[in-house]
């Protein structure tokens, strides 16, 4: 018998023997493969882009700086009066550790814009929808005096 030979033409595009082809395709390769890992840790909230940490970072910083400029509001009138040192060191203690306290549990704005829920949050928007559903017309501040007429 006679052995027949396959003359069939391989389907599809020819191998490229280049060595600078093939680098290229397997840097796109490995690129495209990064790329799908990078979305996947995105997708799972494992990784997020600069700006939103820059964002978030600066809600931070701003809410500090806004509470550390308040203190002296705040601890003035409190020790105004007081003459003893230790008991001023203690107020001006208290107040800074109750600053400290409010802005440990400070949570600013989650990237896709939504507020994030902290407790003081929560207590701000109560009494937001409290006072908007009560309405008092009760007069606020001292009594007005009366007025003397001259004879």
């Amino acid at each position: 018998m006679e052995m027949q030979v396959n003359n069939t033409k391989k389907m599809g595009r020819p191998m490229i023997a280049d060595p600078d082809y093939n680098s290229a395709r397997a840097r796109k390769m490995e690129a495209d493969a990064d790329l799908a890992e990078l979305e996947l840790l995105q997708a799972k909230k494992e990784l997020l882009s600069a700006n939103d940490v820059l964002n978030s970072w600066t809600e931070v910083l701003a809410a500090m700086r806004a509470k550390m400029l308040s203190l002296p509001t705040v601890t003035a009138p409190l020790i105004a009066n007081e003459t003893d040192i230790g008991a001023i060191q203690h107020i001006i203690e208290k107040q800074i550790h109750e600053a400290l306290n409010e802005l440990s549990t400070y949570e600013p704005n989650k990237p896709n814009g939504s507020k994030a829920s902290t407790k003081a949050n929560d207590k701000i928007s109560n009494v937001n929808s409290e006072t908007t559903t009560k309405v008092n017309s009760n007069r606020m501040g001292r009594p007005r005096k009366t007025a003397k007429f001259r004879s």
